[in-house]
């Protein structure tokens, strides 16, 4: 028997239809190859099935010719008869993340403007995969190795999830469609350039031929695994008595006990993130192990404003502090850039890189050879220390010899590497193995 594949068409409607979404949408659309597929696919849509469609363009300013195409793109709108939508950053992201932020919030704000149900976004396939082996290096759980979910919450879909880039060029090239190239792609600056254009290819080359394939099996186990978990914890939750109190929740500490350690993870795990938290490997392991063996009495820091404490027979997961908003800064390569970090809902400057000066009060060099990138500005976490001469010091150790109060030391931002190792407290302690702080080469860092 044969078996006909159905045409892309069809799987974008099939795609579409699965949200069960209807009436006006927007296309996110950069001008690139995959995003003009998507809005020409729903053009073509539109001739039948009772649907009106806009165009979002958010121009990042990142790149020199970035209007130039910000230009093409409502060109291309006109012609095709298509509303058109275009933001531009006020000040160029400085960092891929940022980015990211600023373009999803501008997509909601025309999805709003135009009274629309859905935005609908190109990642398609390979973005997949890549996303996967970039999640899987960084040593993610499965809960990371989902990658890129078909929609993000009810209000943006990705129906293309499951085409492969191949496929878009092809249906390109017989519809003859335009498309603009983005130069940056073709660099490998960034991880995900590298990923794409060099590591990607290699391992097909020489370890699987079939690895892009595999990675996006590995993304739907790991969907399967989480929506398995999903499924049988509120029954694992029954017998723990889950109470709620002021600020957090409180259950039974022997039945908690009684858990498989993983189990008893995935518990604290879902349970912080219900106060908006979510806690990452070794602070889940550290919580887990003090569920078992703290004194009543006695808690933990977990980060994000939330502590675990022993209370008699109970074990209480709540915020230890009035809340704020924490937001990381990830610094991806030598620079030059600048950003912010988010601590207890101060924003903090950071720059790197580059010759201009940074702050004069707290600024380092760093030897390059030594760091493993992408370092991270954050804030302290539980068992958080530094190498200085001597040995390791416990970060918190660090703070409370400075006479930092408890509830100022989250707004102390930490330097840290891409294991986690900490470079430097700004203005208190760095890291002996980093270099010289003299040196004129290496990577400056400026916070505050």
């Amino acid at each position: 028997m044969t078996v006909v594949k159905p045409s892309l068409g069809d799987r974008f409607r099939a795609g579409l239809a699965s949200h069960g979404q209807e009436g006006r949408c927007v296309v996110a659309v950069s001008g690139g190859l995959d995003s003009c597929v998507l809005l020409h696919l729903a053009r073509f849509e539109a001739r039948h099935a009772r649907r009106e469609w806009a165009v979002a363009h958010f121009d990042h300013g990142m790149r020199s010719c970035s209007a130039a195409d910000a230009r093409w793109v409502v060109g291309l709108c006109r012609a095709w008869n298509v509303p058109v939508h275009v933001g531009k950053a006020d000040v160029p992201p400085a960092s891929e993340e940022q980015a990211r932020d600023a373009r999803y919030e501008f997509l909601r704000e025309v999805r709003e403007r135009t009274g629309a149900s859905v935005v609908l976004t190109a990642h398609h396939a390979d973005d997949q995969a890549e996303t996967v082996l970039f999640r899987l290096l960084r040593g993610t759980g499965s809960f990371g190795l989902r990658g890129i979910p078909a929609h993000r919450g009810p209000t943006i879909v990705r129906p293309l999830l499951d085409v492969w880039r191949t496929e878009l060029v092809e249906y390109a090239n017989r519809v003859r469609l335009s498309w603009k190239e983005d130069p940056t792609n073709r660099g490998s600056a960034y991880a995900r350039n590298a990923l794409r254009n060099r590591i990607l290819p290699d391992i097909e080359r020489l370890v699987s031929s079939g690895a892009r394939r595999a990675l996006v099996r590995l993304a739907d186990m790991a969907n399967d695994e989480e929506a398995a978990w999903a499924s049988v914890l509120p029954a694992v939750m029954g017998p723990l008595d889950v109470r709620e109190v002021e600020g957090g929740v409180s259950l039974d500490r022997a039945h908690l006990i009684e858990l498989h350690p993983a189990v008893r993870a995935r518990v604290i795990r879902a349970l912080a993130a219900g106060l908006g938290v979510r806690l990452d490997h070794r602070t889940t392991h550290l919580a887990v192990a003090f569920a078992a063996s703290g004194q009543s009495g006695r808690a933990i820091d977990l980060g994000g404003w939330v502590s675990l404490g022993v209370e008699l027979d109970r074990c209480v997961l709540g915020r230890a502090m009035p809340a704020g908003e924490e937001r990381a800064l990830e610094i991806a390569d030598t620079g030059p850039g600048r950003g912010s970090v988010v601590l207890a809902g101060t924003s903090i400057p950071v720059a790197w890189g580059g010759q201009e000066p940074v702050s004069r009060r707290r600024s380092e060099r760093f030897d390059v050879s030594a760091l493993r990138f992408p370092l991270v500005v954050r804030s302290r976490r539980p068992g958080d220390r530094i190498r200085v001469t001597g040995g390791t010091r416990k970060v918190k150790k660090v703070l409370l010899e400075a006479r930092i109060p408890p509830s100022e030391r989250h707004r102390v931002p930490l330097v840290v590497d891409a294991e986690g190792q900490v470079l430097w407290i700004p203005g208190l302690a760095r890291a002996e193995w980093t270099g010289f702080p003299d040196s004129p080469d290496g990577l400056r860092i400026g916070i505050g």
